[in-house]
């Protein structure tokens, strides 16, 4: 039977916006973490034989398939083709989802599955140009225009959140990413690029003091606001790769395979709250793996904004010590299209570093939408 394994991870270090990482062009920042991808596993790229690209913002400098451009920019043969993904937050994850059902399918052998986003040259919102994404029927249905903002306010309200609360989730996703930092952990990950060398956007030394200084952005403080820039993701430039192929041709070419997918799934809900997905998502992961939530020894809940990854905590009922182990968007960034394979990366770093079999990442999407992905340490 056929299956899909990732064979290498690798990602670029994640970028403040208008930091070290602004003056790389997308492609180029994408062409860097393919080359690393070859180079770390050794591959002739002439085996590779599609780069499954999640890009959010396909503009300006990141349309024109940016995954072709990026596997062409790599140096790769003329032979290896590019598609350019769009599941939001999560086109990253689903890329290593359409790698996978290629896989076991017997469209491919080889396959590279990643992402990229230049927050920095390309902003949030720079395909809409002032135009209405949604449409007449649309509005009739849901009569507002969805907002991620708005949506973790409503979340924050309707599981109780205070704004002590999220502001110490975020406190320690920095406390967790500055330990991963000075432990070495994200070391064998991270391609190191325009003298960047780690993640830009770890801050250490917060207080809940410092936070309360900061000014409520989507709902004002004085009428229950609790989200602000402190406790909702960076802003970031950043990218990812995951190199993946089935057992068999791992072993035809000498590769000795990290993890398994496992199972993929998708979920949809709400799209105006939008940020629940991820919990309906790894009910349904679990539920389709035949797993139980013990059996999960990491969690990774990407951390759009501090309720998000709370309300799936409170829902699913995780142990809190394996959520994010190594801290989260909060700290690291989220550059949108390249989130998910940054993610997984470092997924699949730690599962191989700690021994730990079983890992699932979830992620919220726009649209109410999430994937779930459950791996298997081989």
């Amino acid at each position: 039977m056929r299956d899909a394994v990732i064979v290498e991870a690798v990602r670029s270090p994640v970028g403040k916006r208008k930091g070290g990482l602004a003056g790389t062009h997308p492609v180029d920042l994408s062409a860097h973490v393919l080359r690393s991808l070859v180079e770390r596993s050794g591959i002739d790229p002439a085996e590779i034989e599609d780069v499954i690209w999640g890009c959010v913002s396909q503009v300006g400098e990141q349309t024109m398939d940016i995954a072709r451009n990026a596997a062409l920019a790599a140096g790769f043969p003329e032979t290896v083709t590019g598609v350019s993904v769009d599941r939001q937050c999560g086109s990253s994850q689903q890329s290593v989802h359409f790698a996978a059902a290629g896989l076991i399918a017997g469209q491919y052998d080889v396959a590279v599955a990643g992402g990229v986003e230049s927050m920095t040259r390309v902003p949030m919102f720079s395909g809409t140009m002032g135009m209405d994404p949604y449409g007449e029927s649309y509005m009739e249905r849901y009569n507002a225009s969805p907002n991620q903002g708005v949506g973790a306010e409503m979340i924050a309200e309707k599981w109780g959140h205070s704004r002590t609360q999220l502001d110490e989730f975020a406190l320690e996703s920095h406390a967790k990413a500055a330990a991963a930092q000075d432990d070495g952990r994200f070391d064998g990950q991270i391609a190191p690029l325009a003298g960047v060398t780690a993640d830009e956007g770890v801050r250490r030394g917060g207080t809940l003091e410092g936070l309360a200084q900061l000014k409520t952005v989507f709902k004002d403080a004085d009428q229950g606001g609790v989200i602000h820039a402190g406790n909702s993701s960076q802003i970031s430039d950043g990218s990812g790769a995951l190199l993946m192929m089935t057992s068999e041709k791992a072993k035809a070419l000498g590769l000795t395979p990290i993890a398994r997918i496992h199972t993929a799934v998708l979920a949809g809900a709400d799209p105006v709250i939008m940020l629940t997905a991820p919990i309906p998502a790894t009910e349904k992961a679990l539920k389709k793996s035949g797993l139980s939530l013990g059996d999960i020894g990491a969690f990774e809940v990407n951390e759009a904004f501090a309720p998000v990854p709370l309300a799936w905590l409170s829902d699913i009922g995780a142990d809190a010590s394996a959520l994010n182990p190594n801290g989260g968007a909060i700290a690291l960034g989220h550059p949108l299209g390249g989130s998910g394979a940054r993610i997984m990366t470092t997924l699949v770093h730690h599962m191989r570093d700690n021994g730990i079999r079983y890992g699932l990442q979830t992620m919220c999407e726009g649209g109410g939408q999430a994937n779930a992905t459950i791996l298997e340490l081989l």
